[in-house]
């Protein structure tokens, strides 16, 4: 599935803004029919954007059900003859979408898009409604997990990864127009020799049996440096300006399919970015363009007050402002794919990014132990199984099938902090990571150990290409004992070295209260986050196999109310409005000095 964009043979209208919008606690729209009218019982909410925190209202914040959002729109009268599509980029966790009273999609999975011909449900030049009902409900059965408990005052959703459930329609919704043969898919994998580079290409089309496909490979300037015909092939590209970390050059690749028997213009049109670079993971070295990288950042989350996970241009561009300050070369995605936006964003900036599944909170101790007791077993015939292997499964190819043309994805994680030391856990992965590779057999695929199940336990890092672990010494344990911290981390992380593989440090940090000060630096004072991190920087740099630290969290983001958090969890650089604690000063000196960036 290709990104609506605009073209000689295609046209797309964003249908952002002020939807009217309904709570169904009692899922009674269903049953009576509420898309065939305006909804009843209904407000405006803004799209994109989660509902939770738009309303002052406990009872909407902490909602839980079916959510519908209805607009109106007129269908452009210039797309007679061609195909109709509604692309819905998210609908947090899943969506079922009419147009007038045809129902057109449903989808699973809150955080990759999904499409609809609705050609045949519309006409041009005339007015349609669509009408949306999503539903956040997690269980067992969903990618994050949950469970539903009745309470004595009421049903209450109760999951276990660290962020607030936000919902909603997240990112944008397009109504476009393409023509009926058109080009369907686009893989590019490229390479690099020396000075030369080559693009391989792969093009999926339909309904174009008596078309051509003919490929033209741009620079940035715009000067054709390629062509190809056929529905596959490799462009050559001599001499060739390698996509790089800090160095986001792209070259646009231009499908089209053309009427061999005619000069006339092309049938479609499809233009995709590419960045010319290779990805290896050799020894414990991880390569870029053949040279040693070390990933310098964050962990991130769509977090911003109001608007929740909902996708803002503004943020995007400050918070990208505000890594380059800093000196970072890279961030995870976590806990899940965020908008295409984003990665866009990354591609032309050389950001390095590590794309990461929703499949966060799969380990009921880990829930147990921070969340409280709950006494599930995590993977079980009614728990986690294989019914939830299906749903993950399809959700890491969903994110591969969106994600892989972008140079600024160097690594797949599937999982993040899920239970990995038992025999069931080893037995759920094993086939996951195979899904990964056949989806993409070009970048190498890791998961995210947690602390649980430290060095000789984890029966699941033995799948990955590269080794990424969460630790929170001086933290969650030894809390406080920074000395006695650096002595357990340090062991725990030799051993990790002898397995031969790249180590990634994707979260260690402390909360952090801003403006909590302390001449002895003690937990939640920003000097103890200082110190915190400078003793975790004294172990990283004493192991030669960590090739990364990713320091948990770029920002302050929100989370479910309770005892271990302060208005969420305050392990950001910045706050949750992007104002620097100390640390991000600390780290920016010791990154800036890294690139050999001056820090004025």
């Amino acid at each position: 599935m290709l990104r609506p964009q605009d073209g000689p043979t295609r046209e797309r209208k964003r249908l952002d803004g002020l939807w009217s919008f309904a709570l169904d606690p009692d899922s009674a729209g269903r049953d009576g029919g509420w898309w065939e009218g305006p909804l009843p019982y209904a407000r405006e909410m803004a799209v994109p954007g989660s509902f939770n925190d738009i309303a002052a209202d406990a009872s909407v914040r902490d909602y839980v059900g079916d959510i519908w959002y209805q607009r109106t729109v007129f269908v452009p009268r210039g797309w007679e003859g061609d195909q109709v599509v509604l692309t819905l980029e998210s609908a947090t966790h899943r969506a079922t979408v009419w147009v007038d009273d045809t129902e057109v999609v449903s989808h699973e999975g809150g955080y990759t898009p999904f499409e609809a011909d609705v050609t045949s449900a519309v006409t041009p030049g005339r007015q349609i409604r669509i009408t949306a009902v999503v539903n956040n409900t997690l269980s067992f059965q969903t990618i994050p997990p949950g469970v539903i408990e009745d309470t004595p005052t009421g049903r209450k959703q109760l999951y276990w990864h660290d962020f607030f459930n936000y919902a909603g329609l997240h990112r944008s919704v397009w109504l476009h127009a393409r023509p009926p043969a058109h080009v369907d898919d686009i893989t590019v994998v490229t390479s690099l020799d020396g000075t030369s580079g080559s693009v391989g290409y792969a093009v999926k089309t339909v309904d174009a049996e008596q078309l051509d496909v003919r490929v033209v490979l741009r620079d940035a300037n715009g000067t054709e440096v390629a062509t190809a015909t056929g529905d596959s092939g490799t462009l050559t590209v001599e001499p060739v300006h390698a996509w790089a970390p800090g160095d986001g050059y792209l070259y646009d690749l231009e499908v089209q399919l053309v009427d061999p028997s005619s000069d006339s213009d092309p049938v479609d049109s499809y233009h995709q970015s590419v960045g010319v670079r290779t990805v290896e993971v050799r020894g414990t070295k991880f390569l870029l363009n053949g040279e040693p990288f070390y990933f310098t950042g964050f962990g991130k989350h769509e977090d911003i007050p109001v608007i929740g996970k909902g996708h803002s241009d503004a943020y995007l561009l400050h918070d990208f402002e505000l890594l380059k300050w800093i000196g970072a070369n890279s961030f995870r995605t976590s806990h899940y794919p965020y908008s295409e936006d984003v990665l866009d964003y990354a591609d032309r900036q050389g950001m390095v990014l590590i794309d990461e599944t929703a499949a966060v909170g799969l380990n009921m101790g880990l829930g147990g132990g921070i969340f409280g007791g709950q006494g599930y077993t995590t993977f079980s015939p009614e728990t986690i199984n294989e019914e939830t292997r299906e749903v993950h499964a399809q959700a890491i190819r969903e994110l591969i099938a969106r994600d892989k043309n972008h140079p600024s994805v160097v690594l797949w994680s599937i999982a993040n902090e899920p239970e990995s030391h038992t025999e069931g856990a080893e037995s759920y992965f094993r086939p996951l990571f195979d899904v990964a590779r056949e989806a993409d057999p070009t970048r190498p695929v890791g998961f995210v150990n947690v602390m649980l199940a430290p060095y000789g336990k984890c029966r699941v890092s033995q799948f990955g290409d590269v080794l990424m672990l969460n630790r929170y010494y001086g933290w969650y344990v030894n809390t406080g004992d920074l000395p006695a911290a650096e002595r357990a981390w340090e062991e725990e992380l030799r051993c990790w070295a002898s397995e031969g593989k790249p180590i990634i440090i994707t979260e260690y940090g402390a909360d952090t209260y801003p403006g909590l000060h302390s001449v002895t630096p003690q937990p939640w004072s920003e000097e103890y986050q200082v110190e915190y991190l400078d003793m975790n920087h004294r172990v990283f740099d004493r192991i030669d196999a960590v090739v990364g630290e990713q320091m948990w969290n770029f920002a302050d983001f929100m989370t479910t109310p309770g005892i271990m958090r302060v208005g969420g969890n305050k392990k950001g650089a910045f706050t949750r409005d992007r104002q620097p604690k100390s640390a991000a000063f600390a780290l920016r000196r010791r990154w800036r000095d890294r690139a050999g960036m001056t820090s004025s």
